[in-house]
């Protein structure tokens, strides 16, 4: 079998794709709150079958986000001061993907009970979720803004021998 042929980024393909799938994730998950939040308040159940869709798409997708992420980070050039961040990330990452599957998994039996309200302790245990999700944010930021991780020049310097 071929070596893999890797560009400037570290990469077989022009650019990383784990950022683009988990934006997807973040918009959705996020905006699936927000809907549920505004529906639960001005009693618009409308909002309540936006917000249930966006996070049942938002538990496929993060699987994708996931396995793009952990097949990114074989790839990455990782140096000693990068590892801790990037296994937290990792944990982090698939804690949230089974966390986000079991609440579209309540959201579907809350919709399947009474498709026209959501209980208050949903709405608690979304805005966890979406503590977390802002955690998970942080340190996806950390590893790209801070440590270079696919970045060219961090790229270049770490096949130069030269390690940040």
């Amino acid at each position: 079998m071929p070596a893999l042929s890797l560009n400037s980024q570290n990469l077989p393909y022009p650019d990383p794709l784990h950022p683009i799938i988990v934006h997807f994730v973040i918009a959705m998950i996020f905006f699936s709150f927000c809907c549920d939040v505004v529906g639960y308040f001005t009693r618009n159940v409308h909002l309540f079958e936006v917000g249930f869709w966006n996070i049942f798409v938002a538990a496929l997708a993060i699987f994708v986000a996931i396995i793009f992420g952990q097949f990114e980070a074989g790839l990455a050039q990782v140096y000693p001061a990068v590892q801790p961040t990037l296994n937290f990330h990792t944990v982090m990452g698939w804690s949230l993907g089974v966390i986000v599957a079991a609440i579209a998994a309540w959201r579907f039996g809350i919709r399947n009970r009474n498709p026209l309200k959501v209980p208050p302790a949903y709405l608690g245990v979304a805005s966890f979720l979406i503590c977390l999700m802002c955690l998970q944010v942080y340190l996806g930021s950390k590893l790209f803004w801070v440590y270079g991780l696919h970045v060219e020049p961090v790229v270049e310097a770490m096949k130069r021998g030269v390690a940040p």
